[in-house]
């Protein structure tokens, strides 16, 4: 059993960041940083798979294990990066028991699930660790993003082999009609089913503040911001310390017409 699932399956509160910039350099930074756990973006992020591997490597060299956000429910989408050694796979914007549990069944190998069966991948140690086929996969991770899965919130949380189940936060508020107000109670509410389910919840953060305010509420998988905001709010505070004048970054840019 990975650490990562240990200590979530202990009630620990893990605490990680979404890599978007597609640097390797970025996902070393973040490891070192000390987070918990890092998870490469391909639904959002700016970098595309190939830049999944170097992300992971960079990571792996300072023991933090790496997730993969995939960009669909596609059988595909999942195997690749298992195959590649991700800790784990989140899987964005399933609606229903029925989509939950076929993205579970893209983790397992057969009779299990339906994942692809190779043992000549990274993840098998290119062939020479074959025992590798009857570990335990990664952390299957589904995203609850609508109202829909709130409505089947209880049925997509009874499907076996989920480990996490992850709220995002714009997209979900934005389906319930209060986009952004993560205060309202429409929302509110929403998060206490996700809760109640019992199993292990998660949720991106803003920033360490509402962080630490959702592993209170009984968060454990609680991602805060991307290396790019970090980056971004970061800057921007030294800028606002030093008082200078940026009034044109806040211009829209205008370029010559051809």
């Amino acid at each position: 059993m990975s650490a990562l699932r240990r200590r979530l399956l202990a009630g620990d509160a893990v605490f990680g960041t979404f890599l978007g910039l597609g640097s390797a350099l970025a996902a070393e930074v973040c490891a070192l940083a000390g987070f918990d756990w890092l998870l490469v973006d391909l639904e959002h992020g700016g970098g595309d798979a190939s830049a999944f591997l170097p992300q992971q490597l960079a990571a792996q060299a300072h023991g933090v294990p790496v997730l993969v956000r995939v960009e669909s429910g596609e059988r595909i989408r999942a195997g690749r990066a298992l195959d590649l050694g991700a800790a784990g796979v989140m899987v964005p914007r399933l609606d229903s028991a029925a989509e939950a549990r076929q993205a579970v069944r893209h983790m397992w190998y057969p009779p299990s699930g339906d994942r692809g069966v190779a043992t000549y991948n990274r993840a098998c140690g290119f062939g020479l660790r074959p025992e590798m086929l009857d570990a335990e996969p990664g952390l299957c991770v589904i995203q609850v993003e609508s109202r829909d899965a709130i409505a089947q919130i209880e049925e997509i949380a009874a499907v076996d082999g989920i480990d996490v189940l992850f709220v995002g936060p714009r997209d979900l508020s934005h389906d319930l009609g209060v986009p952004g107000d993560t205060s309202a109670p429409v929302f509110r509410n929403a998060l206490k089913r996700v809760l109640a389910t019992g199993i292990p919840a998660g949720i991106l953060a803003p920033d360490a503040v509402t962080a630490r305010r959702y592993a209170d509420e009984g968060f454990r998988f609680v991602g805060v911001g991307s290396d790019a905001s970090l980056l971004a709010t970061s800057g921007r505070r030294a800028v606002q310390a030093l008082g200078v004048n940026n009034r044109a970054h806040s211009e829209p840019v205008s370029f010559p017409k051809s």
